[in-house]
């Protein structure tokens, strides 16, 4: 880390008072490290968190007082941290993943851009998002942000930008701190529990006001912009729409969202949870993805010509998509839970068909204006990783786009009652991934390994357990 140039101190046009600058009011992120301590005195920041999302999305770094972040301190975390399964075991050496011996460290590179104050927190708190470097400055290669921005460098050799709107589905529950209990909608203001069925109603949001407010707010405070919130299907089934924007700005939106709602969720004693399938005969959550790719030369949309229509580009896009995503889908769907939502006849798809405005394929091209044509993924549920699913996303398409590969006619009937064209499991899905050399390649064979290594480890993980439905039927039948 460099220490930032003594503050300049503006001599106002009234007398000798200093004007504040206007760089120090920005709710989120600053140029340089010399805006940095400006911006931390003017609030009166006590502490800084470092941190950078793991393989799980999960929040990692440090904490230190704002001064010593200031100062010429070098920030450094394990490498095993980024090698770790989601119940916190390591993965065995095999199929290309070799565990580091000496453990070595890696370097935290503050992005400034990222700067923003932590609102939950009682005393004056900031964060700030890392990238990963090795000690000689080198990329990390399997590191999540630094995956995807390994696929956004690949759309820049060619001239091309993608724009990208996540939209993140969650549900509200009790707090329930025993697992062994199934999870339970919560109590709204009315004092009765939350059922289904509540689709885009606006007495279902208004259930949740006063956590809803603290939502907006915590996200104002940080300069996170919510495009819309609604109630969706399930019982306390909530889903927040971002602004379309630069992927990286996206992932890293949806990275500090899910920490801001389950703050504010716990602030009024319930849980939120971004788990694929939280409640058994609720529908499943969430996170599509809409895309488009942008020519940085004319600052138009590929997706249409001239005249409006669709272009080659367009469609073989769609052609990557329909080859790749199922080959991709354990970075869609990370965990033995996110199965539970892919079904037949649900919104889930199950299939890699593409249609127009057809919401029961994986891939929909909604209704829109030539400049603003897109595809939405519709495949991720909302426990991926926003950095991987957006680099997974983008990755097939980019290969379509470049291997020109034919999109199959658009589905005009309903897609997902017969046939199932992903995998099935999580291990299948992991086998598959691994077989992708393509994919692999441009998502980085570092990375690959790594990943692939650490889901089969969470699958041995998850065999260990005995699940009720195994006690029920075969305790005394077999």
């Amino acid at each position: 880390m460099m220490p930032p140039a003594k503050k300049e101190v503006r001599p106002s046009s009234r007398g000798g008072r200093a004007r504040t600058p206007a760089f120090v009011k920005n709710l989120r992120g600053v140029k340089n490290w010399k805006e940095v301590s400006e911006w931390l005195d003017w609030r009166g920041i006590e502490d800084i968190e470092c941190i950078t999302p793991d393989q799980a999305g999960v929040a990692r770094g440090k904490m230190m007082p704002s001064k010593k972040f200031t100062s010429n301190t070098s920030l450094a975390l394990p490498s095993a941290v980024f090698m770790t399964t989601i119940s916190g075991g390591y993965p065995e050496d095999g199929n290309g993943f070799h565990y580091p011996e000496d453990d070595g460290d890696l370097k935290l590179m503050p992005d400034l851009s990222t700067l923003t104050v932590v609102p939950w927190e009682e005393d004056p708190t900031a964060a700030v998002i890392c990238d990963l470097v090795h000690q000689d400055g080198r990329s990390v290669e399997f590191t999540p942000r630094n995956v995807l921005k390994r696929v956004l460098a690949a759309y820049d050799k060619l001239g091309l930008r993608p724009v990208v709107a996540p939209e993140i589905e969650f549900y509200l529950v009790r707090k329930n701190p025993d697992p062994d209990y199934p999870l339970t909608p919560p109590v709204g203001r009315s004092g009765r529990a939350i059922g289904g069925g509540a689709g885009y109603s606006i007495a279902g949001v208004n259930e949740f006001d006063e956590l809803i407010d603290d939502i907006y707010h915590f996200s104002e405070s940080q300069g996170l912009e919510i495009d819309t919130l609604i109630h969706e299907e399930g019982a306390g089934q909530l889903e927040i729409n971002l602004r379309h924007g630069d992927p990286i700005e996206l992932a890293d939106q949806v990275f500090m969202f899910k920490r801001t709602i389950r703050e504010a969720a716990l602030k009024h004693e319930i849980y939120a949870t971004f788990m694929a399938k939280p409640i058994q005969g609720q529908p499943g959550s969430a996170m599509h993805i809409h895309q488009s790719i942008i020519d940085k030369k004319t600052g138009k949309n590929i997706f249409s010509a001239e005249d409006g229509s669709e272009t080659e580009e367009f469609f073989h896009f769609i052609g990557g998509m329909q080859k790749h995503v199922p080959n991709a889908l354990v970075m869609f769907a990370p965990y033995v839970n996110s199965y539970r939502r892919l079904t037949q006849a649900a919104s889930a798809p199950v299939n890699n068909k593409w249609g127009y405005d057809n919401r029961t394929t994986a891939f929909r091209v909604p209704r829109s204006d030539p400049a603003a044509r897109r595809v939405e993924n519709r495949i991720p549920s909302s426990d991926a990783n926003p950095y991987l699913a957006l680099a997974a996303s983008l990755a097939c398409g980019l290969i379509g786009i470049t291997r020109k590969i034919k999109a199959e006619p658009p589905v005009l009937t309903t897609a997902n009652a017969d046939e199932i064209d992903l995998p099935r499991s999580l291990l299948e899905a992991v086998d598959l991934f691994e077989g992708d050399e393509e994919l692999c390649a441009l998502l980085g064979k570092s990375f690959a390994a790594t990943y692939a290594a650490i889901k089969r480890a969470e699958f041995e993980t998850f065999m260990e357990v005995i699940s009720p439905w195994e006690r029920e039927y075969l305790l005394l039948n077999v």
